[in-house]
């Protein structure tokens, strides 16, 4: 299969940029948090809709020197709102490079781009960075948790482009099948999703037990944060269980048993027990805002373990190709 080095350049150059558009809309985000000066959390628990505008309203009154009883006057919004407008476009900007960079490479190799780990981890932060956009178009209230977002998507690109870093490539015999673009899609799309649960989770804790000392004033209501987990998460489940039984039924394919307890295969079903722990615990009383959150970021612990140190560390079938 002949790989096209001038794709594979230009996709290597978008990667690059969509990590630099990614640090800045990272900056934007970080400014908009310490120039922020919305009372977030005088209000409860938000969902999408009419109560997102209501609580975007009354954040806006806040920032309007005359008030709601003022005269009518042009709204200045403050330094922070602005800076936090600007992240979200910008990352809109470095989603749409991001996406560039995954079309080239698979134009490059003539495949579905998710044939090594440096792909693969490519392909989480999108789903993240998607994840993300789709919560703040349904709840624009929830931005300030860009600031938090942000932050393991760099770190994972910076990870992807150094130290995971392979060359455009054909992929080995045993990933020439239709089921890579299945299993190992939703298995990505999957990661990205319960990658921006983790995040939420570990901020309610943070907040719940005081660890954010006076950043906790910025951030959404506590209730909003496992609110933001819990739907999140009940979107990524599902698709990580279909990525489990296509995995399984791939393995009958070409290994010839559904099931062999491979060390990758073994972690991911520990990650979704884990999962079905956390939507059990958080639909039973006495332990959606105490033991809940706790196995959500197990989960996500589990997650990034079966990335990495499964991947890179331990020998089992899936280590010729290092994937999810």
């Amino acid at each position: 299969m002949p790989i096209d080095p001038v794709l594979a350049a230009y996709s290597d150059r978008f990667y690059l940029g969509a990590v630099a558009v990614y640090v800045l809309a990272m900056f934007l985000h970080a400014f908009e948090y310490v120039g922020s000066t919305r009372p977030v959390r005088a209000k409860a628990l938000v969902g999408a809709g009419a109560e997102a505008s209501a609580v975007d309203a009354v954040e806006d009154t806040a920032n309007d020197p005359a008030g709601a009883d003022g005269p009518s006057t042009p709204k200045r919004r403050s330094r922070g709102d602005t800076c936090g407008r600007m992240a979200v476009a910008v990352t809109i900007v470095g989603l749409l490079v991001h996406l560039g960079a995954i079309v080239l490479r698979g134009l490059a190799t003539e495949r579905w781009p998710l044939g090594n780990m440096y792909e693969f981890v490519s392909a989480i932060c999108f789903a993240a960075v998607v994840c993300w956009l789709v919560v703040l178009k349904k709840s624009p209230s929830l931005r300030p948790v860009g600031a938090f977002v942000l932050p393991p998507v760099f770190i994972l690109m910076f990870l992807g482009g150094t130290v995971l870093y392979a060359q455009a490539a054909p992929v080995v015999p045993a990933l020439q099948s239709y089921w890579l673009a299945i299993h190992v899609t939703t298995v990505t799309i999957a990661s990205g999703l319960l990658m921006v649960a983790g995040v939420a989770s570990i901020l309610y804790l943070l907040v719940k037990f005081g660890r954010a000392g006076k950043l906790a004033a910025k951030l959404p209501p506590i209730d909003a944060l496992d609110r933001l987990a819990y739907r999140v998460t009940v979107v990524g489940f599902p698709i990580y269980t279909f990525a489990v039984i296509a995995g399984a039924i791939w393995a009958e394919s070409a290994w010839g048993r559904f099931w062999g307890w491979d060390p990758k295969e073994t972690v991911a079903f520990v990650a979704w027990v884990v999962y079905a722990a956390y939507l059990h615990a958080r639909a039973t009383s006495g332990w959606r805002t105490t033991g809940a959150p706790w196995i959500n970021v197990l989960g996500f612990a589990t997650i990034v373990f079966n990335l990495f140190f499964i991947n890179m560390v331990v020998a089992g079938l899936h280590s010729y190709a290092g994937l999810g």
